[in-house]
């Protein structure tokens, strides 16, 4: 046995005993949903939904009773990577059904609509519970700059009053039928448009064929907007990624549809994962 011969064959068991081989991606749920803590922060105002109401709640027991049998091993949520630690605290006061007792003596009256209703609670945490999952993970990454108005400004200089009033009358169109859709459709129906081909491209849209078309042939500040936005949302999939190990086979991320949107485009071209479709999921 030749020298050469025994290197690699070193080589080759010192790499197999490093981690164990993952053997099929893994199935990857991208869940988009809206905020159902509405804070009316988005440039788009739409209406709050009652999601604490005995029709939602209702509804939120089947959704989640569905999601549980797909059998996500690590879920993913909107809240900040590098604050891990108070969204261990949040999910084991869930767990030990202190969640309000907690949040109420925690948080002030005004944040305690948030911590009550936001889909986290709602959504991942009873997921988390019903499957067993003992660690909810945040990756939402925030350190990232969208200067809006510097891009309206951008336009006003550059004369680029119809693509102005395109972006105005986008966002109203947007807004008026999202309210519509509010009055008219059930929480299970709301989310499932959500995440619908023609919703997600729509979300995805307003970047590529508006705001990257912002000002003058000089400037890039409309660009810059943009790539803000592909920043934070390849920094969060980085943590999906680096996060989820080869002996996790079902995974759920739950989070903003305008960031869905972008995470079902990564996951195309990585071949750790196979994405599954929410409607699929909760037939």
């Amino acid at each position: 046995m030749n020298k050469r011969f025994l290197f690699l064959l070193t080589v080759s068991l010192l790499t197999e005993n490093r981690a164990p081989a993952q053997t099929k991606p893994a199935d990857l749920l991208v869940f988009g949903t809206f905020h159902f803590a509405n804070p009316g922060l988005d440039i788009v105002k739409t209406k709050s939904v009652d999601i604490l109401g005995a029709s939602c709640q209702a509804e939120l027991e089947v959704l989640t009773n569905k999601i549980t049998r797909f059998r996500p091993t690590k879920i993913f949520v909107e809240a900040e990577w590098n604050r891990q630690a108070e969204l261990d605290e949040l999910y084991k006061q869930y767990l030990n059904g202190t969640y309000k007792a907690y949040i109420t003596a925690k948080f002030p009256a005004s944040r305690y609509d948030y911590y009550l209703k936001n889909e986290i609670m709602q959504l991942a945490f009873r997921t988390g519970k019903k499957a067993g999952v003992p660690r909810i993970y945040g990756f939402d990454y925030i350190h990232t700059f969208f200067p809006y108005d510097s891009v309206l400004q951008a336009m006003k200089q550059a004369h680029q009053e119809p693509l102005i009033r395109r972006i105005q009358a986008n966002s109203k169109a947007v807004e008026t039928e999202q309210n519509r859709k509010i009055a008219v459709l059930s929480l299970t129906q709301l989310l499932l448009d959500y995440n619908t081909p023609k919703s997600l491209a729509e979300n995805k849209g307003v970047y590529l064929d508006l705001l990257n078309r912002a000002g003058s042939i000089e400037g890039f500040v409309g660009p810059y907007l943009v790539s803000e936005w592909y920043r934070r949302n390849l920094y969060m999939y980085s943590v999906v990624q680096k996060t989820v190990a080869p002996t996790d086979d079902q995974v759920l991320v739950l989070v903003g549809a305008g960031h869905a949107a972008m995470m079902r485009e990564f996951v195309q071209y990585d071949s750790r994962f196979r994405l599954r479709e929410l409607k699929d999921v909760l037939k």
